[in-house]
């Protein structure tokens, strides 16, 4: 049947900077019993007025990494106050400046409240500590292995050949996409690409990966930067790396694919992403009973033809039978959608308490287990694994003339709806039994 598109064959965002914030101290801050008479108007109640920093460590140390106060001091003349943050079991003092028009700020970033730029500081400076290695690595990506190529790879190519029919009417973009997509297939670089991209340093909703490097943009507030003209989203040091090749009308088809899931559903308002559930509809009216269902690949061209039409037209892609006659290149296309999620279906927080519940002897209290620990997921992330989950069972029903039974559909979708870091060593025989128990006992553990 042929292989799914190379990018199903490993994941193409680097969690390991995600898994890390999740684990940064959060802000604790330490309230003033009485509000001191000289509060500024951009300061809360974590401002103690003038106090010395042996006095503001004192007040923190006995309290968790991330507590945090400010305070002024006679030193500063009224040109700034005083941060004082405890990280990593030690007191440290930073100058806070303020300015009306910005608010506050450290550098390029602006904050409303000293809250969010703790927050926001307390994940950087937990990074800086636990992963400098992964953070310098961040400088050597690989422009042409990176996400931006890896993932738009066909939508440049379909892009060139679209604009070549329109090149009268639209001269000078189909010069970009055509000079861009000989890059894309491996003919000579052009000397000079026509546009550069129009990056800006952007506060981001929801999670999103740098698409140079493939890493987390880590922390809540200006995490990177997005070209205005096309919508690619970089770190900041990653931006300076991309050539001339922006392509305004890559930014009307920027996707669904690779995006993480939470954001994906906010953008669209919606509760469910439309991939699964036209992909579902059409595998369960025209492949329930096809032999090998799932296990099998369709061709990698056809699979990434439905990405593209996802990407570009969104929920009115047409899958039907007609356009493709292969159902397997309707689940090949399920798979990649699921198997490139930046965060997996089944999160990195909730996946080591599942696999605790499956522990249980007593039938009853695994399934009331696995039951809690679900509860656990973001919303998003609850409904469309429920939703899965509900398909796999009914395909599995079908067992004795499709040949997949839920343990069939459990191995095949171990490693779509979980993701373990690249270098790890894990038991994949738990993540199978896990998911054998949620399609087999779905009705039970989803109930209302």
């Amino acid at each position: 049947m042929g292989l799914e598109s190379d990018v199903l064959q490993h994941t193409v965002w680097k969690s390991d900077l995600y898994r890390m914030q999740l684990e940064a101290p959060v802000p604790v801050p330490i309230i003033c019993d009485e509000v001191p008479p000289d509060l500024p108007s951009y300061l809360g109640r974590d401002y103690h007025g003038a106090i010395s920093h042996i006095e503001a460590s004192n007040l923190l140390s006995d309290h968790p990494n991330g507590a945090y106060l400010v305070r002024s001091s006679k030193s500063a003349n009224g040109q700034f106050h005083t941060l004082s943050l405890k990280f990593n079991d030690k007191i440290h003092h930073y100058k806070l400046f303020y300015d009306p028009k910005y608010g506050l700020y450290v550098r390029e970033k602006r904050y409303d409240c000293v809250r969010s730029l703790v927050a926001d500081g307390l994940v950087t400076m937990y990074l800086e500590l636990k992963a400098p290695i992964v953070l310098q690595k961040l400088a050597n990506a690989n422009y042409h292995e990176s996400p931006y190529m890896t993932l738009n790879k066909r939508k440049l190519r379909a892009l060139s050949r679209e604009n070549a029919k329109n090149k009268n009417l639209f001269g000078d973009l189909y010069n970009q996409s055509n000079q861009f997509s000989q890059q894309i297939l491996g003919q000579a670089l052009p000397d000079k690409l026509e546009k550069p991209h129009a990056f800006k340093l952007t506060t981001f909703k929801g999670l999103n990966w740098c698409e140079l490097c493939a890493n987390f943009l880590w922390g809540f507030t200006w995490q990177g930067k997005k070209c205005e003209d096309c919508g690619v989203i970089a770190h900041v040091k990653c931006s300076e790396k991309f050539a001339n090749d922006c392509i305004p009308d890559l930014k009307y088809i920027r996707g669904v694919f690779g995006i993480e899931l939470t954001t994906l559903l906010s953008a669209y308002k919606a509760e469910l992403p439309f991939v699964v559930i036209k992909c579902v509809a059409e595998v369960e009216a025209r492949g329930l009973t096809t032999e090998g269902i799932y296990r099998l690949s369709g061709f990698a061209e056809e699979i990434d033809a439905i990405k593209m039409a996802f990407d570009k037209d969104g929920e009115k892609a047409d899958l039907s039978v007609d356009k493709y006659p292969n159902i397997n290149v309707i689940t090949g296309a399920l798979k990649l959608y699921l198997r490139i999620l930046p965060v997996p279906l089944i999160t990195f927080e909730v996946h080591p308490l599942l696999i605790d519940a499956i522990q249980h002897e007593k039938k009853d209290l695994q399934l009331s287990s696995i039951r809690h620990a679900l509860m656990s997921l973001p919303k998003q992330h609850y409904d469309t694994l429920k939703f899965m989950i509900e398909h796999l069972h009914r395909v599995a029903l079908h067992a004795p003339i499709n040949k997949m039974n839920s343990s069939n559909l459990a191995t095949v979708f171990a490693p779509t709806l979980i993701h373990h870091p690249p270098n790890l060593i894990w038991d994949v025989r738990g993540d199978i039994l896990l998911l054998e128990i949620m399609i087999d006992d779905c009705e039970r553990i989803f109930r209302k």
